[in-house]
This record gives structure tokens, C-alpha cells and sequence, in this order.
């Protein structure tokens, strides 16, 4: 049995074997295979969260999935980057003709097979998701978002010599790799956080021999920080609220509000150009961030009118009144489930799905309507300025 990508760790009596692997490598998959069945573990450990396990396991989830309620939880966005990171996953993998993550699906057959017990190991994906968001700003958001979408929609093929360097990178960090760059604080929660979170389940898992299958960007994470001990807890939570967020969302409405009402004491004409700013501004920017998302005339028209009303209200957003008009309108078929992680390699099938329409939709017109309300409020104060001179 060929030793490479193997790490073994002796731990307080207990044999760690941990196996580093390149998500899209058909041979990562057979080593996988190979381990597991010589060294006959009494745990598996993989690189996946319950979410993930669930959508391997589960083939209809896409199917299954309810968009009314991925608009009124608020996960458009998250839903968006999962797709997208799983789309990047899926060109590769369709490009050398193996399965994306075959490695941690073997791991899981493997482990059924010889009847060791199967640990899953990672942190929630929305968990890790929601840490790297709260450490960006709203432009810091934009650029993400912007640079997840370009690397899924190259058409640049991924050489043989490419392969074997991602592995060495985190499957989410080869796309992000860029931004991380520009962002150092977001390794942090992308790769250090996850190693010291895989480390502890590694180490938790029961038995006298436990196998680990893990992408090998990890391997030197988890090969240090496996002899400390990390809080599973604290390393699960979601980046506290900060209260500036609340109290900046609505203090500038009530600052615009104020505004306004003072000029339209002072000059009614003025009153009323700094009120026609704000809805033409967050109006029509919202309304062409659903254009662009291609959405339907009536949701480009709903855009409009609620992103001058919801700007004012930060429980509210545009987006969700265009997307959920978007959905009744072009409701998404079985059809649409069915060919949605197919759909992801393009953008041509990005937009033309049904389903990623109206993510698009919700994203692109919130996006709007926020640019729309930082212009608006920059016209109204200069409007405010020009007539107390």
C-alpha cells in the first residue's frame, strides 16, 4: 500500500491515519478505498457536514427544495454560493470524468463496508459561510460574490498540473484563492477555524484506529492543531450581531426622513426634488439589478416600486418582494430542480433557469436598492446643504 498522501498520528493510544486528497482525483478515490480496507478502522472520518452528507445521500434534494422559503429565510445568497462553489466543483470533475467529492463519497461506502462507524467531520457549510460574510464589509460582499461567479464561468480548462496543485488548496479556497489574497483575515474561517474544527472531531472519534479523508490543504492543519484541544461549541457559533448594522440601518431613513421634511419646511420645491432622488435613485437601480437578472417585467416593475419603501424599513428588503413576484410568475418546474446543478456549468444556464433566475433576482435588485440608497442619500444632503446656505 502506497504511502503518499498518508499522515499517520500517534495520539494517546489511539492510530490516526489521515489521508489528503484532492476532491476531483480519481486516484484520491481509489487510495481511499485501499486504506480503509487494509487498516480495517473502527472510525471513518470525512471532510463533510450533515448538509453535505444529505445532499449525497439525497439525489431529489434540488427537487425537494421549497424557493418561497429559501426567499423568506433570507438564504438566497447562501444558496447562490453553494451552488456555485458545487458547480466549480462539477467542471472540473466533468473534465477528467470522475465524480466531484468521489474521495468522501468512497469514504462513506468504504466505511459501510467494513462496518467501521462513519464521523462527519466538518463544520456546517453555513456556519463557515456566515463567518467569512460577517468579516466582509458591503463592498468586501460585492467582490466576493463578483469573483465566486467568474471563476465558475471561465471557460478556462483546468490542467493535469493544475489538478495536482489544488491539492494542496481547500476546494473552496482554490476559488477564493484571489480574494483570500486581498482578504488575508479570511483564512481564518475558511481554512484555520475548519482545521482546529475537523482536528477535535478527528480526535473525538471513537475507537482505537480512526482513518481521516480529508482534502490535503488541511492535512498540515489538523497534523498541528489535533494536539491541542478546540472548543466544538465556540467554533460553531455564528459571528455575534453587532448592533452598529441595526442602529446605522435605521438611522438612515430617519436621518433622510428628517432631512426631507426640514427642506420641505424650508423649500417645498427642494422637498420635493430630494424625495423624487430617492425614488427614482433606489427605484431604478433596483430595478435594473432585477433587469439584469433578467427577470419578469412585473418583477422589474415591483423592484421599483418597494425599493424606496423598503430602504426605509431595514426588516424589509426589494429584493424579496421582486423574487417572490419573480416566482409567481415564472414559477420554476420539476424540470428546473431536476437540471439545476447541470445548469450551474454555464452562464447561459445560469440565467436560463427557473430557480437561479430568482436568486439572481433577489440578489441583484438588494444590491440595487443598496447602491440606490447610499447615491439618494449623498443627492439628498447636497440638495439639504444647497438650501441652509
Amino acid at each position: 500500500m502506497s504511502e503518499e498522501n498518508i499522515t499517520r498520528i500517534e495520539l494517546n493510544g489511539k492510530e490516526i491515519i489521515l489521508i489528503g486528497t484532492a476532491h476531483v482525483s480519481k486516484q484520491s478515490a481509489e487510495q481511499v478505498k485501499e486504506v480503509i480496507e487494509a487498516e480495517q478502522p473502527y472510525s471513518v472520518c470525512v471532510e463533510l457536514d450533515k448538509q453535505r452528507f444529505e445532499s449525497i445521500q439525497n439525489k431529489n434534494q434540488w427537487k425537494e427544495m421549497d424557493i418561497f422559503k429559501v426567499i423568506k429565510e433570507k438564504k438566497a445568497t447562501l444558496l447562490l454560493m453553494n451552488l456555485a462553489i458545487s458547480s466549480f466543483q462539477k467542471r472540473m470533475a466533468k473534465q477528467f470524468g470522475i465524480q466531484a467529492g468521489q474521495e468522501m463519497i468512497q469514504g462513506i461506502e468504504s466505511a459501510k463496508e467494513t462496518g467501521a462507524k462513519l464521523v462527519l467531520a466538518d463544520r456546517n457549510i453555513q456556519i463557515t459561510f456566515a463567518r467569512i460574510w460577517g468579516n466582509l464589509g458591503w463592498w468586501g460582499k460585492v467582490q466576493l460574490l463578483s469573483q465566486v461567479f467568474f471563476s465558475i464561468f471561465s471557460n478556462e480548462t483546468i490542467s493535469e498540473e493544475d489538478l495536482e496543485k489544488m491539492k494542496n488548496q481547500d476546494t473552496i479556497h482554490a476559488i477564493l484563492k484571489e480574494f483570500t489574497d486581498s482578504f488575508p483575515r479570511l483564512k481564518v474561517p475558511l481554512i484555520d477555524e475548519r482545521d482546529q474544527y475537523l482536528a477535535q472531531k478527528i480526535k473525538n472519534a471513537p475507537g482505537e484506529k480512526v482513518v481521516a479523508v480529508l482534502g490535503a490543504a488541511h492535512v498540515p492543519g489538523v497534523k498541528k492543531e489535533i494536539h491541542k484541544e478546540h472548543d466544538l461549541k465556540r467554533l460553531s457559533e455564528r459571528p455575534p450581531k453587532s448592533k452598529a448594522p441595526k442602529i446605522i440601518g435605521w438611522s438612515i431613513p430617519i436621518l433622510v426622513l428628517a432631512i426631507i421634511a426640514y427642506t420641505f419646511f424650508a423649500n417645498p420645491s427642494a422637498g420635493w426634488q430630494q424625495t423624487m432622488s430617492w425614488i427614482l435613485w433606489n427605484g431604478s437601480l433596483s430595478a435594473i439589478g432585477t433587469a439584469l437578472a433578467f427577470g419578469h417585467p412585473l418583477a422589474i416593475l415591483t423592484a421599483f416600486v418597494a425599493a424606496p419603501i423598503t430602504s426605509l424599513n431595514p426588516l424589509l428588503a426589494a429584493g424579496w418582494f421582486a423574487g417572490a413576484v419573480q416566482a409567481l410568475m415564472k414559477r420554476p418546474h420539476v424540470k428546473d430542480f431536476e437540471n439545476l446543478t447541470e445548469d450551474v456549468f454555464s452562464f447561459k444556464g445560469f440565467w436560463n433557469n427557473k430557480v437561479t433566475r430568482i436568486l439572481l433576482v433577489v440578489v441583484l435588485a438588494n444590491l440595487g436598492s443598496s447602491l440606490g440608497t447610499f447615491i439618494a442619500g449623498a443627492d439628498i444632503i447636497r440638495l439639504f446643504l444647497d438650501n441652509i446656505r
